[in-house]
């Protein structure tokens, strides 16, 4: 395949170019964005002041705690949106929030500013979002009008047949798959 038809989707153009690919000041200034502004805008900073990848649509929020990365190893997004995708979901449904790079990460900020009714804590321990409940890995767990589910890190599920089906299950109770 000639380098001319390789197919980029749009997230992935925003993740490999997001310092580069357009000016914010342009984004601002401009009345009508083009649609990669759009997205490089969402994708950076969001009304509630939190840095999230995904557009929030179904306020259901996957925290992550990833030190070298803005949101996510690519790896790692590649096995999380096929899990969406199995769950009938992509991107735009869901808000991707690495709490390194944010700051007031509890789980009143994400009720609050987010809007979320399911959290899943992806290698995050309860206490680190100030979340007054403890509860063992795999276990939907409702507190304060919102669903919550600790699961091992990413990379720990993609390479675990065990921890997969073990979150699959859970996730088929939550949205009614």
């Amino acid at each position: 395949m000639p380098l001319n038809d390789i197919q980029l989707n749009p997230q992935l153009l925003v993740d490999l170019y997001k310092n580069s690919l357009v000016e914010m000041d342009e984004i601002h200034s401009s009345k009508s964005k083009p649609a990669s502004s759009k997205a490089t805008e969402k994708a950076e900073q969001h009304q509630s002041g939190f840095k999230f990848l995904g557009d929030n649509e179904k306020n259901i929020l996957l925290v992550v705690n990833y030190t070298q990365a803005v949101h996510l190893p690519d790896e790692q997004l590649n096995f999380i949106t096929s899990i969406l995708t199995a769950c009938k979901l992509g991107l735009a449904d869901v808000a991707i929030l690495n709490i390194s790079n944010n700051k007031n990460c509890s789980y009143k900020n994400f009720q609050q500013q987010l809007g979320s009714r399911q959290v899943f804590l992806f290698g995050i321990e309860p206490k680190q979002i100030e979340l007054p409940v403890q509860f063992p890995e795999f276990q939907i767990q409702p507190f304060n009008n919102c669903t919550y589910l600790i699961a091992p890190s990413l990379q720990e599920l993609e390479n675990d047949k065990l921890l997969k089906s073990k979150l699959w299950v859970c996730l088929k109770k939550i949205f009614n798959l």
